[in-house]
């Protein structure tokens, strides 16, 4: 039976929970002329960054094994990831590429960052004095000016902006604000009681919203913050409690996000024609550390025939086994550097892990947080 020349069989990778007894998600690719989301754009840090600390001098890399060693080909791109990263997820979802090229990559130009480019870089925040060795957001900024034009030269003007007022922006950082700079310096705790930091921030991202908008960008998803005092890393150094989560670390997390939340709403009666969206990843991964074994992997085949009668094969696996540590290392304190070929303790199969080091979700965890979303998404920017 021939099949319609836009639709596909495709096999998926997709995470639920068993409970609802759906797959949350189906990754069903259409052409890039039907998307009205041309190019995915992201900023930020970790979380996003698909390897531009590479080629900066920084010791906050991850350009080397075990990092990507689920990545196609098992290469390491400078993901903190064992695989891929929430982006490279959107991308594909939205019937881009697969994944999202570095900006600073050397191994990509223009004509790859046509349909998708990444200036995250791994350990920056909305504070500059949290990125004074990585690549601070105003830099990104200048980054991403830099691309509008190359592309308007490689596509011309008008096509070029098109795709850069269509495309969909990606916004994910804040954790490092808190973590590695307002509770670790004597500077900004001085300044700023927790609560005025946080006001601090949300001034600095409305700022920085405003600059996009003003160059012409008008869909970005925001994304908030995970529940951080779950993070391995802090489990780990919360002794007394047991090393259980730092509580006082996700009540932060959980008041900023509700401020991002108004800045959201703020901005979109504010800037004409400009469509936020706030993303909560906070509740997904707040579930999943609660209830790992409830997230199981369901491989999904697709087939969408001339009738466009869909046929469904799915087989359920187990869900998470380890939530308090990463499947690097010991998974208790080391990323970078410090999760490194050269340990005899990093696990076989990171599917059973909710983390890949101690800081860094999972390619399957990644996955599961992208799906929880990614029908609002869609729906909001298409």
């Amino acid at each position: 039976m021939d099949m319609l020349p836009r639709h596909k069989a495709i096999m998926a990778y997709t995470y639920t929970t068993p409970w609802l007894l759906v797959v949350a998600e189906l990754l069903i690719l259409v052409s890039i002329t039907e998307s009205k989301v041309p190019a995915i754009i992201v900023f930020g840090d970790s979380t996003v960054d698909a390897g531009n600390n590479n080629v900066y001098p920084t010791l906050l890399k991850s350009n080397f094994r075990p990092y990507g060693r689920d990545f196609a080909g098992g290469r390491p791109t400078g993901r903190f990831s064992n695989g891929r990263i929430p982006p490279d997820f959107i991308s594909e979802a939205f019937g881009l590429k697969p994944t999202v090229p570095a900006y600073l990559d050397p191994a990509y130009n223009i004509s790859d960052f046509a349909t998708g480019v990444c200036f995250a870089s791994a350990g920056t925040g909305y504070d500059n004095a949290t990125s004074d060795k990585v690549i601070p957001m105003w830099k990104e900024l200048e980054y991403y000016k830099e691309y509008q034009n190359k592309l308007r030269a490689y596509v011309g003007k008008d096509k070029a902006n098109e795709i850069l007022n269509e495309a969909l922006y990606l916004m994910s950082l804040g954790t490092n604000d808190f973590l590695e700079n307002y509770y670790l310096s004597p500077k900004r705790q001085s300044q700023f009681t927790v609560q005025q930091y946080e006001d601090f921030l949300i001034g600095l991202a409305g700022n920085f919203i405003r600059e996009l908008y003003s160059l012409g960008v008008r869909k970005i998803s925001l994304t908030g913050l995970p529940p951080m005092g779950c993070l391995p890393l802090e489990r780990t150094i919360n002794i007394l409690g047991k090393n259980e989560c730092l509580e006082k670390f996700n009540n932060v997390a959980l008041e900023f996000n509700g401020k991002l939340n108004g800045l959201v709403e703020r901005l979109n009666k504010e800037l004409p024609g400009l469509r936020l969206l706030s993303t909560d990843v906070y509740k997904i991964l707040d579930q999943i550390i609660k209830k790992p074994s409830l997230y199981g992997e369901f491989i999904l085949l697709v087939l969408t025939f001339f009738s466009h009668n869909k046929y469904e094969m799915r087989c359920g696996l187990a869900g998470f086994d380890v939530v308090g540590k990463g499947c690097c290392a010991t998974g208790k304190f080391e990323l970078s550097y410090l999760c490194n070929k050269l340990s005899p303790f990093t696990c076989s199969d990171a599917k059973k892990y909710v983390f890949w080091d101690a800081f860094h979700p999972t390619e399957k965890t990644s996955h599961i947080v992208v799906n929880s979303f990614l029908d609002k998404l869609r729906a909001y920017f298409r």
